[in-house]
């Protein structure tokens, strides 16, 4: 570990570098948090967090221990002992966009030194970081790799929202492009976290993280496959996986829903099956299957919904609908790719009025064709039907069942037995 103050750059203040910048903060060395979103430096400078693992009082606090600034211009970042980048990588027309990444190698480069130690985060496909990231930095500022400076990857973990597992006690793989590399990462990561993982080489460590994300991406389009044939064959599903899940080994439970969100399911997967089309020229089946799947469960629910209208009677077309919840996750404000907001437009796009309910969403990040009202038993005694799309804990539940002329939960949260369940 560590024994020395040192000036860490985390590039890249979203869901993923905030509460690393936070972390570096708490461990006792100087952060420089840089994002290209203006507002959102504002905001986080104003002591207002937007990450439900990070809460104003804890950024209030690193801000005033005077060891941590937040910036918008990459000079701020000269001198840096450590930068870790953590900038989104999105897909773009079915292919991985590292322009992000490559940006923010571009924008560090000039100002890496001499036994820095540059760490890449952002999920992506192997050999990322030794193919494009280290050509880069290389190029932009005349120093060697494994040489001059030290360069490695660390896949991040982070899980918005879990109590148990946060940052510090979640085990961290980690890798350098060489020996002296893996010790300058793995000393770094050694100061915020309790446990590091190291592995042979930074394409170990990114394909890690695209095997943790597609297993979970497979084991829910199963369930969710699942799901839809139930009903027909007069099964409840989440009494089957409750029976499943008495298994002591050989099973893990995973839930079906109304598909998958976040900026890691719906992409991460696509990276893995991307490259092993470019390299191998071989598709990557279950990918394939389980994106296909999980892509339509929006689209199922919408049916199932137009079913249920259509058995009382009323016509989607017209019908008000009220929605609870629109992030892509219980009890986080993350809205990115949720399958929540994509059964809102589709039931739009059939002719109904949606109103939404979603008290964690950044109002400015909310869609702006969907209304956002408050729960109340106003709202929910004047829908035709009420869809649970998100398990917020905050919802009652209870009042939803009681009061509502139509309730489809997609969530199992309504245990009355009055609604329709997935």
């Amino acid at each position: 570990m560590s024994v020395s103050v040192q000036k860490v750059v985390v590039v890249g203040q979203g869901y993923v570098g905030l509460p690393l910048a936070i972390r570096v903060v708490e461990a006792g060395h100087n952060v420089v948090g840089i994002d290209v979103d203006e507002m959102r430096v504002k905001r986080l400078a104003a002591g207002e967090s937007f990450a439900e693992d990070v809460t104003s009082p804890r950024l209030l606090a690193a801000l005033n221990s005077g060891r941590y600034f937040l910036s918008i211009d990459y000079a701020d970042a000269a001198g840096f002992d450590v930068c870790v980048i953590t900038v989104p990588t999105p897909l773009k027309n079915g292919a991985p966009d590292l322009s992000f990444v490559e940006s923010a190698a571009q924008a560090v480069a000039p100002h890496l030194r001499a036994d820095a130690t540059v760490i890449l985060e952002s999920t992506t496909y192997p050999c990322t970081t030794e193919h494009v990231v280290r050509p880069l930095l290389e190029a932009h500022s005349g120093l060697r790799a494994g040489k001059d400076f030290f360069l490695g990857y660390s896949p991040e973990r982070i899980d918005p929202g879990n109590p148990t597992w946060r940052l510090e006690n979640t085990p961290k793989v980690v890798s350098g492009i060489d020996d002296a590399s893996l010790q300058h990462v793995q000393d770094f990561y050694s100061d915020v976290v309790d446990r590091t993982v190291p592995v042979s080489s930074p394409r170990t460590a990114e394909l890690t993280k695209l095997l943790e994300n597609t297993f979970r991406h497979v084991n829910i389009a199963l369930v969710n496959e699942l799901a839809m044939f139930c009903r027909p064959l007069g099964i409840d599903i989440w009494e089957v996986i409750d029976a499943a899940s008495t298994k002591p080994f050989g099973f893990m439970r995973f839930l079906p829903g109304p598909g998958v969100g976040g900026h890691c399911l719906p992409i991460d997967p696509s990276y893995l099956s991307w490259q092993v089309k470019q390299a191998l020229q071989h598709d990557f089946r279950f990918v394939s299957l389980a994106n296909d799947i999980n892509s339509h469960m929006p689209d199922h629910v919408v049916l199932r919904v137009a079913r249920g209208l259509n058995a009382r009677r009323k016509p989607v077309n017209g019908s008000q609908i009220l929605v609870l919840g629109l992030a892509y996750k219980r009890n986080t404000g993350d809205i990115r790719e949720s399958p929540s907001v994509a059964v809102a437009q589709g039931l739009q796009k059939l002719g109904a009025h949606v109103l939404a309910v979603e008290p964690y969403v950044d109002p400015s990040q909310l869609p702006q064709d969907i209304l956002c009202v408050d729960l109340t038993e106003e709202q929910v005694a004047s829908a035709d039907a009420v869809v649970v799309a998100t398990d917020h804990d905050d919802f009652d539940y209870a009042m939803v069942e009681r009061v509502a002329d139509y309730v489809f939960d997609a969530c199992n949260r309504c245990r009355s037995g009055v609604a329709e369940r997935l």
